[in-house]
């Protein structure tokens, strides 16, 4: 096993000196692999419609092409999804990745090329473990196996093309090497009931050598507090004498920080960060012990910057790579290899350095809340509200909702603090239905729900009346141009208003 932990670490090596190319050149890295997606694309219905032939610079790029969100570019994927081809990429697309909703869709279905898939998400998970590697040249990751864990593991089939989760489209799709390098075996790993996945991930991998653990934080506590519960040991090195490292991603890690430190109570441990969505894989933490990202250059994604201080959603000023600057909230535009154009992500990012571009992620340009993976967006939260006014006759003057974190093996929630300009009669039906709007509405909400494992059931307060009044009074934040925060990944808010309210719990 070490002369193979040595063979594949010297391939993934290699990988470093094309990484020093964008390094050294991203600039122009990106100003060619926007050209070379623009002519790989001219033939396609949308590069006829916006003439991508006559296309030789990115002003002529930026001015020519609107800024879009799902919504507006929707009908093209139902399209492809119905059978056509050739709309807006090149070679067929078959693969969706079914991601978090919209306004105005449960889920969203975004669109996977054969090059979205080997040259950005499959490229991105060898370059993680290069990274990695490069950094730590005794790291024995290749004498044991990698535990995965991915979200809803189902692929479907409709009109020859296949949907599901992402991480199920790119286990259906790794190369053998890493399905032999990684636990569990593909069809646990694919199953798609969570908890009998959940103990056969267990009955698999608690007598494998895993070196690397790889998942959401959430799902993974929920994991690994399991595994402690059947082994009986105290903590995860006892089961796993030989683990080094865990690659993270998908919410905010530090609300989660300490309970991993307990669990896995090695100081040289290593965390590794990775940013990646349905969309595509953007950047990888590239240092030990850093908070940092490296923005990768070269996964057939150009990036687009929109100032937060001037945005206007798909009316903003856009600004290239270019043009960034240290210490200011962007959010993103992509153009992929996966057919979307100056697509806009929906994220927030503030650069921490510019040689090389590194990243910290700030956010999402709408207000929401993603502790747990459930990317619950305004939009949700007030059709879910309404939803439930309408049922129980109730009517709300203000609301503001926060997370409740993980607390060893307890699940984490969601409190709601609402102030009823007409209080329905029974709190506690308001709050079922409350979540069950949720759960219909946001299909990662609905996930994260699946019997209590990772979020209970909502708190919903009753506040007093005037309490966001006061609030705001006492911040002396009265007037128009003052908002009520709605949802907020922190619980700052919230416990001023706790404090602040004398308050009826269901």
């Amino acid at each position: 096993m070490p002369i193979v932990n040595s063979i594949i670490s010297w391939f993934l090596k290699k990988r470093i000196h094309q990484i020093q190319l964008f390094l050294k050149y991203p600039i122009d890295v990106q100003d060619e692999l926007l050209m070379k997606l623009i002519n790989s694309s001219k033939r396609t219905l949308m590069g006829r419609e916006y003439d991508f032939s006559s296309i030789k610079s990115y002003r002529e790029f930026s001015d020519r092409i609107p800024i879009q969100k799902y919504e507006s570019f929707s009908p093209f994927i139902e399209r492809t999804r119905q059978g056509e081809q050739y709309l807006f990429w090149e070679s067929p697309i078959k693969w969706f990745a079914k991601s978090s909703g919209t306004t105005n869709a449960k889920s969203k279905f975004i669109p996977l090329s054969e090059e979205a898939i080997e040259d950005c998400h499959l490229k991105a998970g060898k370059d993680m473990l290069c990274l990695y590697i490069n950094n730590n040249p005794d790291a024995q990751l290749f004498t044991g196996k990698s535990l995965r864990l991915g979200g809803s593991s189902a692929i479907y089939e409709d009109n020859n093309t296949y949907f599901g989760d992402l991480s199920a489209i790119i286990i259906e799709n790794m190369p053998f090497w890493a399905d032999f390098s990684s636990a569990p075996k593909q069809e646990v790993a694919l199953m798609t009931e969570w908890e009998s996945k959940m103990d056969a991930i267990i009955e698999e991998t608690i007598h494998e050598n895993i070196t690397s653990l790889a998942g959401m934080p959430s799902w993974m506590l929920v994991l690994l507090n399991k595994v402690l519960e059947v082994t009986g040991k105290d903590n995860i090195l006892e089961v796993w004498p030989n683990l080094e490292v865990y690659f993270h991603g998908g919410v905010n890690f530090n609300p989660y920080r300490e309970q991993y430190k307990k669990l896995i109570p090695e100081k040289d441990f290593k965390y590794y960060e990775t940013y990646n969505a349905s969309e595509g894989f953007f950047a990888i933490q590239d240092q030990n012990n850093s908070d940092e990202l490296l923005l990768m250059l070269d996964y057939g994604i150009f990036y687009e910057f929109i100032p937060m201080d001037k945005y206007d959603g798909e009316d903003s000023k856009v600004i290239p790579l270019s043009e960034v600057k240290k210490d200011t909230n962007y959010a993103l535009v992509i153009t992929t290899n996966g057919g979307l154009w100056r697509y806009l992500l929906g994220d927030t990012v503030k650069f921490t350095s510019l040689n090389p571009y590194r990243i910290k992620i700030t956010g999402r340009t709408k207000h929401f809340i993603n502790v747990f993976g459930e990317e619950l967006i305004i939009e949700n939260a007030e059709e879910a509200l309404k939803e439930a006014c309408k049922k129980t006759n109730a009517a709300i003057t203000d609301y503001s909702v926060a997370p409740i974190f993980m607390k060893g093996k307890k699940s984490g929630s969601h409190e709601w603090m609402i102030e009823f300009s007409k209080t329905p009669s029974n709190i506690k039906y308001f709050t079922e239905l409350l979540d069950n709007a949720l759960k219909s509405i946001n299909s990662d909400y609905e996930a994260k729900r699946y019997n209590n494992m990772t979020l209970s059931m909502p708190i919903v307060h009753i506040a007093r009346k005037n309490l966001f009044y006061d609030w705001l009074k006492m911040k002396g934040k009265l007037g128009g141009q003052h908002k009520i925060p709605r949802l907020s990944n922190k619980r700052k808010f919230m416990e001023e208003l706790l404090q602040l309210s004398m308050v009826t719990s269901n």
